[in-house]
């Protein structure tokens, strides 16, 4: 019998268990939360709405039957433009802080020079998030009550569903707007982006269901362009120690107003559709992942 797994509870996450865990996958969402502290609020130079405008909003919901179906759900509560739990703790811009930095700082990513580093500096929009530098006392704050929380119980749902089942595959769920998703054109979109890092953190032969299953409900699918997954599939994709990591992206304008931040009636449509993806890659990752016992001699 397959127990349920456990996660450290916290203000900064939502933790939703199976009452039976019977798939050997871990659904996350990063990206998804809505809590703003009202301290952030105060610092920041630009209104609540374009801040909104970073998260992936309303994906812990397309995702919300991954319990009933026998895996964990975790998602954070905290917004992506106050810490993004798919960074690296310390991937960071130092000319955004004021007084010493607890250590050095991995300023050198592409995603720090775009101003998207785990404490971003700015906005969706492009603008910048602050007025002025911020104290370097935010840094550790941040980690200690956002990020670390987050990838604890991450790691933990990953290492007990590795322990019940002898592998493990996490879901990394996110959004992408409708005019990054392909030409701009909205007639051209890409639906669905799956990310493994190219070929790094997942079994290609998951990666080759996900996007079977995907496209044969109607979905246009890419891989690993332009999104090929971040420190999460990164940090969590092991396949060759049975840790699977495969990050979806999907088109906003599939279930939402991108610009009233609104859900479409379509939404629950497409929930349904996530309902079936877990489902599928759940009993692929049964029949693809598990070790077998030797044959009889």
């Amino acid at each position: 019998m397959k127990i349920p797994p456990s996660a450290p509870e916290h203000e900064a996450l939502d933790c939703r268990l199976p009452a039976r865990q019977t798939r050997p996958v871990v659904v996350a969402s990063p990206h998804s939360g809505s809590t703003y502290p009202a301290e952030f609020l105060a610092q920041a130079a630009v209104p609540l709405a374009t801040l909104r405008r970073a998260e992936d909003a309303f994906v812990d919901e397309l995702f919300a039957t991954a319990p009933s179906l026998g895996m964990p759900l975790l998602a954070a509560r905290f917004p992506r433009s106050y810490v993004d739990a798919n960074r690296e703790p310390y991937e960071l811009d130092p000319a955004m802080f004021e007084g010493p930095l607890p250590r050095p700082l991995n300023h050198r990513t592409t995603r720090v020079a775009a101003g998207l580093g785990m404490i971003p500096r700015v906005a969706a929009s492009g603008e910048a998030i602050y007025g002025g530098r911020v104290p370097a006392g935010m840094i550790e704050h941040r980690l200690d009550s956002c990020w670390r929380p987050y990838h604890t119980a991450l790691s933990t749902l990953v290492e007990q569903t590795h322990g019940l089942f002898g592998a493990a595959l996490l879901i990394d769920a996110h959004s992408m707007p409708s005019v990054v998703s392909g030409t701009g054109q909205r007639d051209c979109r890409v639906d669905i982006v799956l990310g493994d890092n190219h070929g790094e953190s997942c079994a290609p032969e998951l990666v080759e269901c996900a996007e079977l299953w995907l496209t044969g409900r109607g979905l246009r699918v890419h891989r690993n362009q332009p999104y090929a997954g971040g420190f999460t599939t990164q940090r969590y994709g092991r396949p060759g120690l049975a840790r699977h990591a495969l990050q979806i992206e999907i088109n906003r304008a599939l279930y939402m107003d991108e610009v009233r931040h609104e859900k479409l009636p379509q939404a629950d449509i497409l929930a349904r559709t996530m309902a079936g993806f877990l489902a599928e890659m759940g009993d692929q990752a049964l029949a693809a992942l598990l070790p077998r016992p030797l044959a009889a001699e």
